[in-house]
Protein backbone atom coordinates (compact mmCIF):
# COMPACT_ATOMS: atom_id res chain seq x y z
CA UNK A 1 0.00 0.00 0.00
CA UNK A 2 1.37 3.38 -1.01
CA UNK A 3 1.43 6.12 1.56
CA UNK A 4 -0.43 9.31 0.89
CA UNK A 5 1.31 12.65 0.48
CA UNK A 6 0.46 15.51 2.82
CA UNK A 7 -0.12 18.73 0.87
CA UNK A 8 -0.31 22.17 2.46
CA UNK A 9 -1.41 24.82 0.01
CA UNK A 10 -3.45 27.98 -0.26
CA UNK A 11 -6.62 27.69 -2.31
CA UNK A 12 -8.60 30.80 -3.12
CA UNK A 13 -6.82 32.66 -0.34
CA UNK A 14 -7.51 30.03 2.32
CA UNK A 15 -4.92 27.66 3.79
CA UNK A 16 -5.78 24.06 2.96
CA UNK A 17 -4.31 20.69 3.89
CA UNK A 18 -5.07 17.38 2.26
CA UNK A 19 -3.74 13.90 1.73
CA UNK A 20 -3.37 12.72 -1.85
CA UNK A 21 -2.06 9.76 -3.75
CA UNK A 22 1.29 10.27 -5.50
CA UNK A 23 -0.34 10.05 -8.94
CA UNK A 24 -3.45 12.09 -8.07
CA UNK A 25 -3.97 15.17 -10.23
CA UNK A 26 -4.50 18.65 -8.86
CA UNK A 27 -7.96 18.48 -10.46
CA UNK A 28 -8.84 15.40 -8.42
CA UNK A 29 -7.29 16.89 -5.29
CA UNK A 30 -9.45 20.00 -5.67
CA UNK A 31 -12.64 18.10 -6.44
CA UNK A 32 -12.34 14.94 -4.36
CA UNK A 33 -10.28 15.99 -1.34
CA UNK A 34 -11.22 19.68 -1.00
CA UNK A 35 -14.79 19.57 -2.35
CA UNK A 36 -14.21 22.33 -4.90
CA UNK A 37 -16.26 20.94 -7.76
CA UNK A 38 -16.44 24.11 -9.87
CA UNK A 39 -13.32 23.08 -11.79
CA UNK A 40 -14.45 20.58 -14.42
CA UNK A 41 -12.78 17.67 -16.16
CA UNK A 42 -13.46 17.81 -19.86
CA UNK A 43 -10.82 15.59 -21.41
CA UNK A 44 -8.26 14.56 -18.79
CA UNK A 45 -5.43 15.16 -21.28
CA UNK A 46 -4.91 18.93 -21.13
CA UNK A 47 -6.52 19.57 -24.50
CA UNK A 48 -9.77 21.33 -23.56
CA UNK A 49 -8.97 23.79 -20.75
CA UNK A 50 -12.11 23.01 -18.74
CA UNK A 51 -9.95 22.34 -15.68
CA UNK A 52 -7.94 25.57 -15.94
CA UNK A 53 -6.81 27.06 -12.63
CA UNK A 54 -4.10 29.46 -11.58
CA UNK A 55 -1.08 27.92 -9.87
CA UNK A 56 1.11 30.65 -8.40
CA UNK A 57 -0.46 33.03 -10.91
CA UNK A 58 0.18 30.83 -13.94
CA UNK A 59 -2.62 29.24 -15.97
CA UNK A 60 -2.42 25.46 -15.85
CA UNK A 61 -4.62 22.55 -16.79
CA UNK A 62 -5.15 21.00 -13.38
CA UNK A 63 -5.60 17.55 -14.93
CA UNK A 64 -1.90 17.67 -15.97
CA UNK A 65 -0.49 18.83 -12.62
CA UNK A 66 0.03 16.45 -9.74
CA UNK A 67 -1.77 17.40 -6.55
CA UNK A 68 1.53 17.15 -4.66
CA UNK A 69 2.90 19.94 -6.88
CA UNK A 70 0.52 22.36 -5.13
CA UNK A 71 2.60 22.02 -1.95
CA UNK A 72 3.37 25.52 -0.68
CA UNK A 73 1.74 27.18 -3.67
CA UNK A 74 -1.27 29.43 -4.28
CA UNK A 75 -4.14 27.91 -6.27
CA UNK A 76 -7.03 29.95 -7.63
CA UNK A 77 -10.10 28.12 -8.92
CA UNK A 78 -13.41 29.35 -10.29
CA UNK A 79 -14.68 29.46 -6.69
CA UNK A 80 -12.05 32.11 -5.94
CA UNK A 81 -13.03 34.49 -8.75
CA UNK A 82 -16.14 36.00 -7.15
CA UNK A 83 -15.86 37.88 -3.88
CA UNK A 84 -18.15 38.69 -0.96
CA UNK A 85 -19.69 41.56 -2.97
CA UNK A 86 -20.85 39.20 -5.73
CA UNK A 87 -19.77 37.96 -9.10
CA UNK A 88 -16.59 39.20 -10.73
CA UNK A 89 -17.30 41.37 -13.78
CA UNK A 90 -16.08 38.58 -16.09
CA UNK A 91 -18.64 36.20 -14.58
CA UNK A 92 -21.38 38.81 -14.87
CA UNK A 93 -20.54 39.50 -18.52
CA UNK A 94 -20.60 35.78 -19.34
CA UNK A 95 -24.18 35.75 -18.03
CA UNK A 96 -25.21 38.97 -19.79
CA UNK A 97 -23.78 37.83 -23.14
CA UNK A 98 -25.13 34.26 -22.79
CA UNK A 99 -21.51 33.12 -23.23
CA UNK A 100 -22.23 29.68 -21.81
CA UNK A 101 -24.48 26.79 -22.56
CA UNK A 102 -23.72 23.40 -21.02
CA UNK A 103 -21.25 24.99 -18.57
CA UNK A 104 -18.46 22.40 -18.65
CA UNK A 105 -15.96 24.80 -20.24
CA UNK A 106 -17.19 27.94 -18.48
CA UNK A 107 -15.06 27.79 -15.30
CA UNK A 108 -11.87 27.37 -17.32
CA UNK A 109 -12.79 30.20 -19.68
CA UNK A 110 -13.60 32.54 -16.78
CA UNK A 111 -10.36 31.78 -14.92
CA UNK A 112 -8.38 32.31 -18.14
CA UNK A 113 -10.27 35.50 -19.06
CA UNK A 114 -9.73 37.01 -15.62
CA UNK A 115 -6.02 36.15 -15.80
CA UNK A 116 -5.84 37.87 -19.19
CA UNK A 117 -7.55 41.04 -17.93
CA UNK A 118 -5.32 41.09 -14.83
CA UNK A 119 -2.28 41.01 -17.11
CA UNK A 120 -3.63 43.07 -20.02
CA UNK A 121 -6.61 45.26 -19.09
CA UNK A 122 -7.18 46.41 -22.69
CA UNK A 123 -6.79 43.40 -24.99
CA UNK A 124 -7.89 43.51 -28.62
CA UNK A 125 -10.01 40.72 -30.10
CA UNK A 126 -7.00 38.87 -31.52
CA UNK A 127 -5.29 38.89 -28.12
CA UNK A 128 -8.45 37.59 -26.42
CA UNK A 129 -8.83 34.79 -28.95
CA UNK A 130 -5.15 33.88 -28.67
CA UNK A 131 -5.20 33.93 -24.85
CA UNK A 132 -8.32 31.73 -24.71
CA UNK A 133 -7.14 29.34 -27.45
CA UNK A 134 -6.32 26.67 -24.86
CA UNK A 135 -9.97 26.48 -23.87
CA UNK A 136 -12.40 24.59 -26.06
CA UNK A 137 -16.16 24.99 -26.19
CA UNK A 138 -18.42 22.67 -28.11
CA UNK A 139 -21.58 24.74 -27.64
CA UNK A 140 -21.22 28.51 -28.03
CA UNK A 141 -19.13 29.17 -31.13
CA UNK A 142 -16.78 31.48 -29.14
CA UNK A 143 -18.12 34.84 -30.36
CA UNK A 144 -20.27 35.36 -27.28
CA UNK A 145 -17.31 34.45 -25.07
CA UNK A 146 -15.05 36.95 -26.82
CA UNK A 147 -17.73 39.67 -26.60
CA UNK A 148 -18.18 38.98 -22.89
CA UNK A 149 -14.45 39.40 -22.27
CA UNK A 150 -14.36 42.60 -24.36
CA UNK A 151 -17.31 44.00 -22.40
CA UNK A 152 -15.70 43.02 -19.09
CA UNK A 153 -12.50 44.82 -20.12
CA UNK A 154 -14.47 47.95 -20.94
CA UNK A 155 -16.36 47.88 -17.65
CA UNK A 156 -13.17 47.32 -15.67
CA UNK A 157 -11.54 50.25 -17.50
CA UNK A 158 -14.45 52.54 -16.62
CA UNK A 159 -14.53 51.46 -12.97
CA UNK A 160 -10.84 52.18 -12.32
Amino acid sequence: MMSKIHVSTTVNGQPEEALCEAQQSLLDLLRDELGLTGTKEGCGTGDCGACTVLLDGRLVCSCLVLGAEAQGKEVTTIEGIADADGLHVVQQKFLEHAALQCGICTPGFIVAAKALLDKNPDPDETTIRYWLAGNLCRCTGYDKIVRAVQDAAQELAHSS
